[in-house]
């Protein structure tokens, strides 16, 4: 009988853990190598507390406007306390999930730091100091990323803070400053500034969110600027002081220099890959930048060595590092399987929610493809009126000569759930009759995916006509 094959997992986040699984599902013998806990950044300080608190302000949100839709719902608070102890049931209760899904797997867990001693042979150090070694046919480097803190005087200040600081503050801050205009501070925004705390943000590049539909980013600036968030753009911090029990931010601006008073600074200007001490500069594996350099089938320059998620993709997204796990481990158990980017959704969870698949009208048309824009707006979707949240569109970019759909971006309410069918339109080809053709249920906010691409062909049916 052949033995099994033994691949070995750096990481048990949304990467690690997928592609232990999958290795595991394929006949591997299985091993995941984690230093802190299982799920990694997403699960235990990013993607999942975060949404906790975005959750708890959209409902908040709903609640104060409780007048607009018929309901009386005086003396509605934020339990700051309680928020956190939620956030910290969630946490644990996934947490628990993954482990559950590694055992019943057969994956074996080892809590510990790792470092290669050989392209086939890990050295784990334990917290409490003894060691194990652990040998492997192939290993999966899924070690994440890092908040990146940019040495600007004052940023080791108590109350400059980064996002996973942000998770677990002691009390609501009634004023932050948000150094980044990203997606995480882009979140932050919408979590803080719903609460009502006083919101600024300070963003080097010329807009926020610069990767995102240049349209679509103006409706969530938009919706920012009615809450009280305040913007500087083509603006940098230069320094943080403290001011009594506040911060003093200094600022340059296009308008000159400016200081700001906040009691909390939030830095997040983004992450950086984390491959410090796992002696890949020993084995002499490849880098691009600060990344693992990684092939189409997520294996790196060194045979028998893969990369997957924030430590070697340039996309840093959970579910895309949870796909390159899928497709490290079906590689490593002899399949044939390259990595395909053409469908990675991007989700904000700001308030209203932004997602978006495929080109932007500028990307496409930096292309070469000749466009054709498709645009409906939320305030003629009566699912969205009902809701209450109608600020927001569908907008499509289609190829003009073949019909082809080549990006779809949406903001408004449960946008990071309906931009799996813009995937799914991507993946397939599909045209915008296609999508015309496709009977979309009434009264959805899907039947905006619908009105949007009939607009594309001229013909959108609750639009009024143009003159």
């Amino acid at each position: 009988m052949e033995a099994r094959k033994k691949v070995v997992i750096l990481g048990a986040g949304p990467g690690g853990y997928v592609a232990a699984i999958r290795a595991a599902q394929l006949g591997a013998e299985t091993t995941i190598v984690e230093k802190n806990a299982l799920g990694g950044v997403c699960l235990n300080v990013g993607c999942i507390p975060t949404k906790v608190l975005l959750h708890t302000a959209e409902v908040f949100t709903a609640a104060k406007e409780g007048a607009m839709i018929g309901l009386k719902a005086d003396n509605v608070a934020v339990d700051w306390d309680g928020l956190m102890a939620r956030k910290k049931a969630v946490v644990d209760t996934l947490v628990g999930g993954v482990g559950t899904l590694l055992r019943s797997n057969a994956v074996r867990i080892v809590e510990g730091e790792a470092s290669f001693v050989t392209p086939k042979e890990i050295a784990v150090t334990k917290k409490d100091g003894s060691k194990e070694s652990v040998s492997a046919d192939a290993v999966i480097v899924a070690t994440g990323s890092e908040p990146v803190v940019p040495p600007v005087h004052g940023f080791d200040l108590d109350g400059v803070i980064t996002s996973t600081g942000a998770l677990s503050l002691e009390r609501l801050p009634k004023s932050v400053v948000l150094v980044g205009g990203g997606v995480i501070g882009m979140e932050f925004a919408s979590i803080f500034a719903s609460f009502g705390a006083k919101v600024t943000v300070i963003e080097m590049l010329p807009e926020i969110l610069p990767m995102l539909d240049g349209e679509i980013v103006q409706i969530l600036k938009g919706v920012l600027l009615r809450k009280g968030v305040a913007f500087h753009t083509n603006s940098k911090v230069v320094g943080v002081e403290k001011k009594g029990k506040e911060l003093a931010v200094r600022v340059e601006t296009p308008a000159g220099p400016l200081v700001l008073d906040a009691e909390k600074v939030l830095v997040s200007v983004g992450r950086r890959p984390v491959t410090k001490g796992l002696g890949l500069d020993r084995l002499g594996i490849a880098f691009d930048g600060a990344r693992v350099k990684a092939n189409c089938r997520m294996e790196t320059s060194l045979k028998g060595i893969y990369a997957i998620g924030d430590c070697a993709s340039h996309i840093m997204l959970a579910h895309v590092a949870s796909r390159e796990g899928e497709v490290a481990a079906e590689n490593i158990m002899g399949h044939a399987v390259d990595m395909d980017y053409k469908t990675v959704p991007s989700a904000v969870y700001t308030a209203p929610e932004i997602a978006s698949v495929g080109l932007s009208e500028s990307e496409a048309k930096s292309r070469g493809h000749r466009v054709k824009i498709g645009r409906f707006p939320l305030m003629a979707n009566g699912k969205s009126i009902i809701m209450n949240e109608s600020d927001g569109m569908v907008k499509y970019v289609v190829d003009q000569k073949y019909d082809e759909i080549l990006g779809v971006h949406i903001i408004g309410p449960r946008a990071t759930d309906l931009i799996a069918q813009g995937g799914l339109a991507l993946r397939l080809e599909a045209t915008v009759d296609e999508i015309v053709t496709t009977i979309h249920a009434h009264p959805t906010v899907g039947e905006a995916l619908l009105e949007a691409a009939m607009a594309a062909q001229g013909r959108a049916i609750s639009l009024p006509k143009k003159a």
